[in-house]
């Protein structure tokens, strides 16, 4: 009989590229959302909203082998899940490796290189984004009743995102832009997750159910430099790259830019799972990059990426570009 996943708000970016993984090795798949996005013909799909008491355990039906959360940001999303033991065999819930980020930036260089899961995180509770990523973790390892993996993801790129990196470069190239000023030169290091690597980590989790919290993130992490070039590569676009120390204000500031290196300790995955990445940035970036110059052809970019839109304000002020560029040449 064929194992049932349930994935809830898989009908995001690393949801469609769960999908087919799973297919193709014999699950059954529901996709359940609140029906904001299309959903790909032929899938089984339930419109759910799980902030309406009882409805994500009518959605549920029957159950299933493992339950998968994209969309757990509340501490309260995990006494939720907790609830629904009866149901589901086992979870793999997405965390974030925000949760290993000082609140104090100058505190940065107190992370290693490479990050390992064990390190400190922050305090758990009901106030930042982090904060309550590790309320979530707290809450579901801290019991034996159902087996749940928590992934803490780097940088997640690919296509379908709501939430774009990668367009900070895109837009750039599409606009004709012919300079681009990078802040710390260039060396900031924000590790990505490839939806693909990240659907392959939650299906091999699926597989083998446990309790435990696993790092996400590529194979050998590009640095800022780097994505800009593999971005600028897949668009067939030539730019001056000039690289500063400090940002001035926005300008050489960027969606992937901390003070200190963010690299995860992926060793633990591979042990634990066997794991192994099955992209990396560079052979990922096309296929983000065709996506976002698709979907931004002929819709507002602002309305394809309305997440992008709320998080990078002031990210595209060219103005203040190209006073900066004049300013070089000065004196």
């Amino acid at each position: 009989m064929a194992k049932r996943a349930f994935l809830l708000g898989g009908s995001g970016q690393t949801g469609r590229a769960l999908v087919p993984r799973l297919q193709e090795r014999g699950w059954e798949v529901v996709v359940a959302s609140r029906g904001e996005r299309e959903i790909p013909a032929g899938l089984e799909h339930v419109q759910v909203d799980r902030g309406e008491p009882g409805a994500l355990e009518r959605a549920l039906g029957s159950g299933a082998d493992v339950l998968v959360d994209f969309a757990a940001f509340e501490p309260e999303h995990a006494e939720q899940l907790l609830s629904l033991r009866d149901l589901v065999g086992s979870l793999v819930v997405l965390s974030s490796a925000a949760v290993y980020f000082p609140e104090d930036e100058a505190d940065f260089g107190s992370l290693p290189v490479p990050i390992p899961e064990r390190h400190a995180t922050v305090a758990p509770g009901p106030g930042g984004y982090a904060s309550k990523k590790a309320a979530i973790e707290q809450a579901l390892l801290g019991q034996s009743a159902l087996p749940a993996t928590l992934l803490r993801a780097g940088a997640i790129h690919g296509p379908w995102s709501a939430w774009a990196r990668e367009w900070h470069f895109v837009k750039r190239a599409l606009d004709g832009r012919r300079v681009i000023v990078l802040a710390s030169r260039g060396e900031s290091r924000f590790h990505t997750v490839s939806v693909h690597n990240l659907a392959e980590l939650i299906w091999l989790a699926a597989e083998r159910p446990g309790s435990r919290v696993l790092n996400a993130g590529d194979p050998a992490p590009p640095t800022l430099l780097e994505i800009s070039r593999a971005i600028a590569a897949a668009l067939e676009h030539e730019w001056a790259e000039v690289l500063i120390d400090e940002p001035a204000g926005e300008v050489g500031s960027t969606v992937w830019s901390v003070p200190h290196p963010v690299v995860l300790d992926m060793t633990e995955a591979e042990f634990e799972l066997g794991y192994r990445p099955v992209t990396t940035y560079h052979r990922a970036a096309p296929e983000t990059v065709a996506w976002l110059v698709e979907a931004t052809n002929e819709r507002p970019w602002e309305e394809v990426l309305p997440r992008s839109a709320e998080l990078m304000q002031g990210a595209f002020d060219y103005a203040a570009e190209d006073e900066f560029l004049r300013s070089l040449t000065k004196g």
